[in-house]
Formats: C-alpha cells, structure tokens, sequence
C-alpha cells in the first residue's frame, strides 16, 4: 500500500502549480501566481517538494523543510544526464524529463507550453539528449508590445487564426501564433528526423491545448505531468 504523502509544487515564472498526493491518489491541481505564493500556504504536517525555475523561493522559503528538486536527484530515478551540460538545466524541464523515463515509452519528448516552451527529449536509453527552449505566446506579445511604439497589449485566443491579418492586432495574432506553429513543427521535423524511430510527443502546459488542437502528433500529458516527473524524484529521494 502506498503511504506517501507530500505537497507538490511546479513553482514558474508566471504562476505555479500545486497538489497534494496522498496514499497513492494525486488530488486536483490548483494554480496561483507565482508571486503570491507564501511560506504560510504551505500545510505544516505535510512534507513538500517542489521544482521550482525562480531562486528567489529558496529564501522565500527558508525556515520551512523543503525538497527541492536538483540535477543530483535525476540518476535514482532512472534519468541519464551524462549526455548533456545540465549545470543550467531547469527544475521543471527536469522533472519533465523523469516523468518521461516513469513512462516507459521511450524515446519520447514532452514539449511544456507556458510562459516559455520548452522541449525535453529523452532516448531509447533514457538519457535526456537536450531539446529547446523559446518564448510562448504570450510572452512574444509582450515583446511586441514593450519593445515598440505604436504595437497594442494583446491577449491570446483559444484558436489559431485562419487568414492574414487585414489590421495591426490581427496581423500580430497571425505572426506570432502561425509563427510558433511553425516553429514546434521545424523542432519535431529536425529532431524525428536525427532518431532511429520517431518520438511520441508529449504536449503539457497552459497553452497545451492550442497547439494539441493544430498539430495531431501532439499526445496530452495532463496537467500533472510535471508534478509527477516531481513526485518520482522526491519518492526516489527518500
């Protein structure tokens, strides 16, 4: 019987992930921004884990005993590191990568829609081989936006657009979501093609379900999946 209890947390930039595990069930994922996120939020009988992309919550933090996921936890869970400088690597694109191996159907990739998107590929030996990191959608918009004139603030739609845009917001929502479209296809092309066999193509995130809805080829992983590429690694850990 599993009698694991533990909060987990996929602490981004922008907002964070959260849910609790207990006795062998993950319970509903809730998310906040991640600038509201406290020391007091977190239930003091309940151990934590956390993959967090911000080092400002480690002082945030101190005082509280939390897991805090790192490279060194990577080879308990079965995930190779030897074939890349992960010095730098990200906590969630780490977890991501150990959720991938826990699945047993390698090789494989996920690719995390949010603020950034990012893409881990792990082979056929379950060494993570590297992958992509670029601006989200939302993140090109602000760019945009701050970084010219005259460019509106604008928010992101549910569907990709169909047509040229015939003013200067459509135009923006036309280059910047066909744009990445086409960018995640040149990834998957150049990256299938360098493999033996092709890769089955994990798509998690916010912003998943835009992309799983123009590229067939894109699996959803659910909104757990880091969290539990998490889970594994604090329950190697123990």
């Amino acid at each position: 019987m599993d009698t694991l209890s533990v909060l987990l947390l996929n602490i981004g930039n922008s907002h964070t992930q959260m849910a609790e595990y207990c006795h062998g069930r993950m319970g509903p994922v809730r998310q906040i921004p991640t600038a509201e996120l406290t020391p007091d939020m977190l239930p003091a009988a309940l151990p934590v884990a956390a993959a967090s992309v911000v080092p400002e919550i480690r002082t945030r933090f101190r005082g509280r005993s939390v897991f805090f996921l790192e490279n060194r936890h990577a080879a308990a869970t079965g995930l190779r590191l030897d074939c890349v400088d992960a010095s730098t690597l990200g906590a969630d694109r780490l977890a991501n990568a150990i959720e991938l191996v826990q699945r047993r159907q390698l090789p494989a990739m996920t690719i995390d829609f949010g603020t950034a998107i990012t893409l881990e590929l792990v082979d056929e030996n379950a060494c993570f081989r590297g992958g992509a990191i670029a601006p989200g959608r939302m993140l090109m918009r602000r760019a945009l936006h701050t970084g010219t004139a005259q460019l509106p603030s604008l928010p992101i739609a549910a569907a990709a657009p169909r047509a040229a845009g015939v003013d200067t917001a459509s135009s923006m929502c036309f280059g910047i979501d066909r744009g990445v479209l086409g960018m995640v296809r040149e990834w998957l092309r150049i990256l299938n093609d360098e493999r033996p066999r092709p890769c089955r193509i994990i798509a998690v995130g916010g912003d998943a379900p835009f992309f799983c809805a123009e590229l067939p080829e894109l699996i959803p992983g659910g909104a757990d999946f880091t969290l539990r590429g998490l889970l594994a690694a604090y329950r190697a850990a123990l």
